[in-house]
């Protein structure tokens, strides 16, 4: 692995500096992980230039699973991603990025990679969506990496997320996705923030499976979903989502709906055998803004919740907030209860 090349700026570190760095070196790892310690890395960060704290960088970067798990590793980790430059920056999200599916199923890790993504840098961006590739159902049957595959849907560049939604159109796995607690969460999202064209062929897939989940909770939600995006595609194109109009019938009534349209097989645009971008651009005016709020999103994945500091609680409330109720982005636990300060 490349390191940074040697800088004459090093030699220009104050002798007190040179002291800490040296008593420090080889025990980052351990200290982060203190309850105590970790203020101590963080202090460092704030203080030090970039060039000085190169060997926190270095010991964060080669140990980032064990670092970006902890329940203090993973708060230290963000702050490192905020004070690293150039070079460092990229060098230490690449190695994230290695680690990524490792890390966004851990009820820590999974916040290092939703930091990554609210960069909004595609160059960051698009090789963390690249590589939960052919995992994307699997993820988003899960607890944690479902949030992250979320997000990744509403911040990738349009040709990556028509590689992750494409991925859902497997009428098996989208069933599964649509009776699971989690799952669901991530169709609701697809039909949300799929490009025009591909939510199409997203809704046909789903009209077979809508009857039998209808009166189950997440099926009442989906269906709500759908009936939503079907009522933008129409008047953004004029027609339902099967391009058959109906005169004096609203997009969400019986015989306009998408739900009495005979079944199409999805077919790759281009002929080619994954999603090309088609000619249409995100800003388009029939789908939402990625930054609108979600507020359908609110308790039901929280572990605990009576008390909504918890690292664990849903990420649909954002991280941002979280952060602000910790100066130092520590979260206390009593006793490893659940409790929380």
């Amino acid at each position: 692995m490349l390191r940074p090349r040697y800088s004459p700026a090093s030699e220009l570190i104050h002798p007190q500096t040179q002291m800490i760095i040296h008593a420090l070196s080889g025990q980052v790892v351990d200290l982060i992980q203190d309850l105590n310690g970790n203020h101590v890395i963080q202090k460092c960060l704030n203080h030090l230039k970039s060039v000085e704290a190169q060997f926190i960088f270095d010991a964060v970067g080669e140990n980032c699973i064990t670092v970006g798990t902890h329940r203090h590793g993973c708060c230290v980790l963000q702050r490192c991603i905020d004070h690293a430059v150039g070079f460092q920056k990229v060098d230490l999200i690449r190695k994230i990025t290695a680690h990524s599916f490792h890390l966004v199923q851990d009820p820590f890790g999974n916040y290092v990679v939703q930091y990554i993504l609210d960069l909004n840098d595609a160059a960051f961006t698009t090789p963390m969506c690249q590589g939960f590739q052919t995992k994307i159902c699997e993820l988003s049957k899960q607890k944690f990496s479902s949030n992250v595959i979320e997000k990744c849907i509403r911040c990738a560049e349009p040709h990556v997320k028509g590689m992750m939604i494409e991925e859902l159109l497997d009428v098996e796995q989208l069933e599964q996705l649509m009776r699971d607690s989690y799952g669901n969460y991530v169709i609701q999202t697809a039909l949300e923030f799929a490009p025009a064209e591909l939510c199409v062929h997203l809704i046909e897939a789903m009209r077979p499976i809508l009857p039998s989940i209808r009166q189950t909770p997440y099926g009442r939600r989906i269906m709500s979903k759908v009936s939503e995006r079907e009522s933008r595609l129409a008047a953004y194109t004029g027609r339902t989502s099967s391009g058959q109009g109906s005169p004096g019938a609203g997009p969400g009534s019986e015989s306009s709906s998408v739900f009495n349209q005979p079944p199409a097989q999805y077919q790759p645009p281009n002929g080619s055998s994954g999603y090309q971008t088609p000619m249409y651009t995100a800003t388009a005016n029939y789908g939402p803004s990625i930054i609108s709020p979600q507020p359908h999103r609110q308790p039901h994945r929280l572990s605990n919740p009576h008390h909504m500091h918890n690292p664990v609680q849903d990420n649909r409330q954002g991280y941002a907030g979280y952060q602000q109720q910790h100066q130092y982005g520590i979260p206390q636990t009593n006793g490893g209860n659940g409790s929380w300060f």
